[in-house]
């Protein structure tokens, strides 16, 4: 038997649960307060809703679970690898929400404010920032295709981080159909914006002699390459030359009303910024996306995006969404690294007892300690300097006695209190 957990997984000791707890309160209890209704899906989803989610590179990272019996017998003697799983382990909440949806959209109010915190799986390659098992937070507003949905998941976002404790980060917007269409302008041909976008997203890693290789191994027209070439590097990224470039300006007049309202809403607290190369992997983004990022972390710590069409999957017509995630993860790694203490925690103490007290009277008394500590009961030991040291290194503030009132404070000196 093996004592590790699988690769690209981990067990979390208390003190990070613990975090992850707290963490996880605060997104809730700043989404509830906006109104919005958390929901659970299970983790499985039929494969055919995975495969057909457009869901970019994480395609290729699900988790397949085989056919189970005589209908899995019956595909490995047809010989298809194709047909062997019939299900798979969900990699997003988005496409799972998209389903619930369209099952239960009569019984929910419109537009629907829904709230997502749970696991899913991705078949990673494990390293450092990529599990194969995580926590994504979610919110998501269906039924409305006002731009004030974007606004009010930016707000809402960004106040939940700003409870953590976040303070200096921004919020970059971008419009994929924009940049769609700016593409075209340039020359791309339609078929084939998907793949331009996928390397244009690279620009901040890969910068753009990087974007240019890139485009020309994937043999795009060398003119259209030429000239994205060129705007890439006459460093003009403002909304209205972008906008000037289009055959329709006015298709950023949408952005425009979501950065100008959202920093109205900010009022300074965090900022607001125009990303043109802000892309976003998933295929199912139809519209806005959006990424938050800090300037003394690498990587965005929330991003999302309006995808309009992945309910119309289910239902056959289409309903307007829009959905931003927390990165709990990266979020709580953050956390940990700079000893992030969880703000109003009680102080936890230790209610030691002897082999013969009474354990009912201990209890009570650990019921009555609890009014100002959270109290575990545990045996004295016979060297107590030990077990102070155990405790203490365990983030416990104090030890009670059983059969005597003395309450005595842990990594410090002092005498004892009564």
């Amino acid at each position: 038997m093996k004592s590790q957990p699988l690769k690209g997984m981990r067990d979390l000791l208390p003190a990070e649960q613990a975090l992850r707890d707290h963490v996880q309160g605060v997104i809730l209890n700043t989404y509830r307060a906006a109104g919005f209704q958390r929901i659970g899906t299970p983790i499985l989803e039929d494969i055919e809703n995975l495969d057909k989610s457009d869901g970019g590179d994480n395609l290729n990272l699900i988790f397949k679970v085989l056919k189970r019996g005589d209908k899995l017998t019956a595909a490995l003697a047809a010989g298809d690898a194709r047909s062997l799983a019939d299900m798979g382990l969900r990699y997003d909440l988005t496409v799972p929400l998209s389903r619930y949806y369209a099952a239960n959209r009569d019984k929910l109010p419109a537009p629907f404010k829904v709230i997502q915190t749970d696991r899913v799986y991705r078949a990673e390659r494990p390293q450092k920032g990529r599990l194969r098992e995580f926590v994504q937070c979610d919110i998501d507003i269906l039924g409305d295709a006002s731009p004030n949905a974007e606004v009010e998941l930016i707000d809402v976002t960004a106040r939940a981080l700003l409870a953590i404790g976040f303070s200096d980060f921004t919020v970059n917007v971008n419009d994929r159909r924009i940049l769609r269409a700016m593409l075209a302008g340039m020359g791309f041909a339609a078929d084939t914006l998907d793949s331009v976008c996928i390397s244009f997203d690279k620009l901040d890693k890969i910068g753009p002699d990087g974007v240019r290789e890139e485009l020309l191994e994937k043999a795009m027209p060398a003119g259209a390459v030429a000239a994205l070439d060129g705007f890439l590097r006459g460093g003009d990224f403002a909304l209205d030359a972008i906008a000037a470039r289009l055959p329709d300006p006015a298709l950023a007049d949408g952005l425009r009303y979501v950065l100008s309202t959202a920093e109205r809403a900010a009022a300074g607290r965090y900022r607001l910024a125009f990303a043109p190369s802000l892309v976003r992997g998933q295929g199912y983004y139809t519209g806005m996306v959006f990424e938050v990022t800090c300037p003394q972390f690498a990587g965005a710590i929330a991003g999302g995006g309006r995808y309009d069409d992945m309910v119309g999957k289910f239902l056959g017509q289409s309903v307007p969404a829009v959905g931003f995630s927390i990165g709990f993860e990266r979020v709580c790694a953050i956390l940990l690294e700079q000893g992030y203490a969880i703000p109003g925690a009680r102080p936890r103490l230790a209610l030691l007892y002897l082999p013969e007290a009474d354990f009912a009277a201990v209890l009570q008394k650990a019921a009555a300690l609890r009014a100002r500590y959270d109290v575990t009961v545990l045996p004295q030991a016979r060297k107590l300097g030990r077990q102070f040291g155990t405790l203490e290194a365990g983030g416990y503030a104090a030890v009670a006695f059983a059969d005597n009132d003395d309450i005595r404070p842990l990594g410090q000196k002092g005498e004892n209190q009564a």
